[in-house]
């Protein structure tokens, strides 16, 4: 196995692909989160209303509602029932996309925290920082529990006074205050120093709530050119959930038919594609019976499992 190591990561990709191919989704993602953030500022800053609101709930083109699911599943613990038809349709549509694309997409393609973590994971590369606490796979999913008991005990969206993802996106609104910039330098210097991809790989119960909701989605990552693959190891190192990959590296062609990244946890963030001077990985519009799945253990939960691949591969 001939790991890259740090400080030639992602040389080869810029030497093959050149600089847009090596980072072309990297690219794709900051347009999309420039241009979501860029149409709320719109209505208010220049009159032209194509998103109205803000990531909790908006209206496209003051037509179409939007609503967010978690903050909707946070409403029906609060015992919040009194919400309209509209509410309804508006999670219903956010719901359905996501289920359709790929939940946690929303984690890499419009969460501007995703922007504060990804700083911080390229941070502690260009410092050399190689230890990383141990947090429970399963500690996004009781965050996720927490907010919830929450709302129904407090009988309102609690959790949202807090949630980093709606401080970080009101501060780019209306302003950033003195709690926007602690909460985003708090985020920062947990996934610097304290762990690695902490936030959203184990904390975010948003992330969880998503990771549910685009289990099944059509959109997946894939491994077509599996025998080019030299075992280099940068896909693990940029890949925010690495935990993934090694089922479908494993794995790799069966029957003909590339195997794919069927996790629940990829954010589509397509870092692997990009780094991949191989080209192993590629996005593809796939169901489960036009790829191949890649294997996974029975006994214990998908997490756990995908945890052990890891610790095998590397």
């Amino acid at each position: 196995m001939a790991v890259t190591p740090i400080e030639q990561l992602g040389k080869d990709a810029l030497r093959t692909k050149g600089w847009f191919g090596a980072y072309k989704w990297l690219i794709l993602r900051r347009i999309s989160q420039a241009a979501i953030i860029g149409l709320f500022i719109a209505g208010p800053v220049g009159g032209i209303w194509i998103l109205k609101g803000n990531l909790a709930g908006s209206w496209l083109f003051e037509t179409v509602p939007l609503v967010e699911p978690f903050v909707f599943l946070q409403m029906l613990a609060a015992g919040m029932f009194g919400f309209l038809t509209t509410t309804l349709i508006g999670v219903a549509i956010v719901v359905a996309f996501y289920a359709l694309i790929g939940g946690r997409a929303y984690c890499a393609w419009v969460c501007p925290v995703n922007v504060i973590t990804d700083a911080a994971a390229w941070v502690r590369r260009k410092l050399g920082i190689t230890q990383s606490a141990k947090i429970s796979p399963h500690t996004r999913w009781w965050m996720l529990g927490a907010a919830l008991v929450l709302a129904a005990i407090t009988g309102q969206l609690a959790y949202e006074l807090v949630n980093p993802v709606s401080i970080v996106h009101r501060g780019l609104i209306f302003g950033m205050g003195a709690a926007t910039w602690l909460v985003i330098a708090g985020i920062f210097l947990f996934d610097v120093f304290i762990a690695k991809h902490g936030w959203c790989s184990h904390v975010c119960p948003m992330g969880a709530m998503y990771s549910l909701i685009g289990a099944k989605a059509a959109v997946k990552v894939t491994s077509p050119n599996r025998a080019q693959c030299d075992d280099c190891m940068e896909c693990f190192e940029v890949c925010p959930e690495p935990k993934i990959l090694p089922p479908a590296l494993k794995q790799g062609m069966k029957q003909g038919l590339p195997a794919m990244v069927t996790s629940h946890l990829c954010t589509r963030c397509g870092r692997c594609v990009d780094i991949c001077s191989k080209d192993v990985f590629a996005f593809a519009f796939l169901t489960p019976g036009k790829a191949a799945p890649a294997e996974s253990g029975k006994g214990s939960s998908m997490e756990e499992e995908e945890e052990r691949e890891l610790e095998k591969a590397s």
